[in-house]
C-alpha cells in the first residue's frame, strides 16, 4: 500500500491532538513512514525547564527507532498554535534535522503544511551540507 504525502499529513494532523505544550501554546504532530510502510506519530512534548522537551519528529523516529526499524521514506509535520488549524509553513527545526541525517538518506522525503497546502522537500534541501557519520 502506497501513502502519499496527503494521507501522511493526515496523520501528522490527527497526531498533533496528542501534544503537550503548556509553556509554548506550539502543538506539533509527526508522522513517520518507514519503508515497510509502517507508520510510527509522534507529538512535541514540553518539560517546564525546557531543555528535556522533544520535539514531535525526534518522538516519531526515537519511537520507530525502539522498535528496530531503520529503513524510513518520508515524515510529515504538522504544527502551530494549539487549538488552531495547522499552519501551511511548519517545517522542522534544526535539531530533527540533524537527527533525520542520522538515520535517513539525502531523498528522505519531508513533508509540512495543513492538508491544503502541502511542501516536500528532500532531506538534502532543508540541510544542505549537512554533518552526518561520513564525516567522522
Amino acid at each position: 500500500m502506497k501513502i502519499d504525502a496527503r494521507e501522511l499529513l493526515s496523520k501528522a494532523i490527527e497526531a498533533r491532538e496528542r501534544s503537550y505544550c503548556p509553556y509554548s501554546n506550539i502543538s506539533v504532530g509527526a508522522a513517520l513512514l518507514t519503508k515497510s510502510g509502517k507508520i510510527y506519530l509522534g507529538q512535541n512534548i514540553e518539560n517546564a525547564s525546557f531543555s528535556p522537551t522533544v520535539c514531535a519528529e525526534r518522538v516519531a523516529f526515537f519511537k520507530a527507532i525502539s522498535e528496530g526499524e531503520r529503513d524510513f521514506s518520508a515524515i510529515a509535520i504538522a504544527g502551530g498554535k494549539k487549538g488552531e488549524p495547522s499552519r501551511a509553513d511548519f517545517p522542522p527545526c534544526g535539531v530533527c534535522r540533524q537527527v533525520m541525517s542520522e538515520f535517513c538518506d539525502a531523498d528522505f522525503r519531508v513533508i509540512f503544511g495543513n492538508g491544503e497546502k502541502i511542501t516536500e522537500r528532500a532531506l538534502k534541501e532543508i540541510l544542505p551540507d549537512g554533518f552526518n557519520k561520513d564525516n567522522l
